[in-house]
């Protein structure tokens, strides 16, 4: 996921052994054209541990000839021709694009949150945030709660439950805070109002109409982060089309109130991204010398280094791990000093579900904790 190394935070302070499930079968009633009526449904609310319901038959909404609402996005040139793209690109209806987005307007303080991501704190501030002791215990509840949905996970794609835990527990306190922003709204504010990132969200934007058309959901109805993502992980709408899954065979995939759902698509993220099952992710490394400091990786890139190597240049891992291994020395600034970390294939995965060294450090330590007390 992600632009993802921004959600987390301010939602917070706002091979396989067997087959993969298979990704949910969509029903042709559900899925809308441009000469069929959409199918809408309206997730359930988080107290609603059912999927959301796809109805028989729908109307689609009713549009009058009247021009666009003043101060809404249908009412901006930029706007409407993206509309006329996604009719040309997807098969839309121009009216019923212009009759939604006469519903949504742009949320300017969103460009300003975007606009300071809490990945520039230092790590000891940063840790404070997810490694608190309700965040520890809220991770144990829901393993409990989950436990053989996170064992066939595990199973499945090679990835363990303490990290899938410890994923939906950054991002979103186990479904507690999965944001306040309308996500159409989101993606489109930031699609034409952020020029620095105008063609990402742009994209999004589009994958997100394409999916809940798929899905058969209303677009306004979504909640989420102030970047668009949504559900207990927290995907982009991209992210949803690749690799969310209905991990309970129900013919839904639901990741904003079913958290099998929401478990097994975190874990097909991560695999999706080369995870390797059984393999190291970090430990802490001893340093001395002067070659070391040179050796700090600050970039977001796979390990190159082995070990061995490391070793002869003064970084020495705290437990056993082979010489082979390709690493990443990692510094972070702690409370009392700066600390020192060797990085994995896995390390560099987890980034990959959202861009932040520091991101991957707190799933990986609020991860340990966590299996610590199951």
């Amino acid at each position: 996921m992600r632009i993802l190394c921004w959600v987390s935070v301010a939602l917070l302070l706002n091979a396989c052994v067997m087959p993969a499930p298979t990704v949910m079968a969509r029903d042709d009633k559900a899925i809308a054209s441009a000469n069929n009526p959409r199918t809408v449904v309206t997730p359930p609310t988080p107290s609603d541990s059912r999927p959301p319901t796809f109805p028989a038959t729908a109307t689609a909404p009713t549009v009058a000839s009247l021009p666009a609402a003043p101060g809404s996005l249908a009412a901006r040139a930029d706007v409407q021709a993206f509309i006329r793209q996604m009719a040309a690109q997807h098969g839309f209806s121009q009216t019923e694009l212009s009759a939604l987005f006469s519903r949504a307007h742009a949320q300017p303080d969103i460009v300003a949150l975007i606009s300071r991501p809490a990945e520039g704190k230092p790590w000891y501030a940063y840790r404070r945030i997810f490694l608190t002791a309700a965040r520890i215990q809220g991770g144990v509840s829901f393993w409990r709660a989950n436990r053989d949905a996170l064992a066939r996970a595990e199973q499945v794609y090679g990835v363990p439950a303490e990290i899938i835990v410890a994923i939906i527990g950054v991002e979103t306190s186990y479904g507690g805070n999965m944001g306040k922003y309308r996500v159409l709204e989101a993606l489109a504010t930031l699609a034409f109002d952020y020029p620095k990132r105008a063609d990402f969200f742009r994209k999004e934007l589009e994958n997100y109409l394409v999916l809940t058309r798929d899905e058969g959901i209303d677009p306004l109805s979504l909640q989420g982060s102030y970047a668009g993502a949504m559900g207990l992980g927290q995907f982009m709408p991209s992210s949803f089309l690749s690799y969310a899954v209905d991990f309970d065979g129900d013919r839904r995939r639901n990741l904003w109130t079913n958290p099998r759902d929401a478990i097994g698509s975190v874990a097909n993220y991560l695999s999706g991204h080369q995870w390797r099952r059984g393999g190291p992710i970090a430990t802490p490394a001893r340093v001395n010398g002067g070659q070391y400091p040179v050796l700090v990786d600050r970039k977001l890139r796979p390990p190159d280094r082995p070990v061995s190597e490391l070793n002869r240049q003064g970084v020495y891992p705290v437990v056993s791990v082979a010489g082979n291994q390709p690493a990443l020395l990692l510094e972070y600034e702690g409370d009392g000093g700066m600390e020192y970390w060797l990085g994995f294939d896995n390390f560099y995965v987890i980034t990959r579900y959202n861009h932040s060294q520091l991101y991957a450090m707190a799933v990986y330590q609020l991860g340990q904790e966590i299996r610590g007390r199951i």
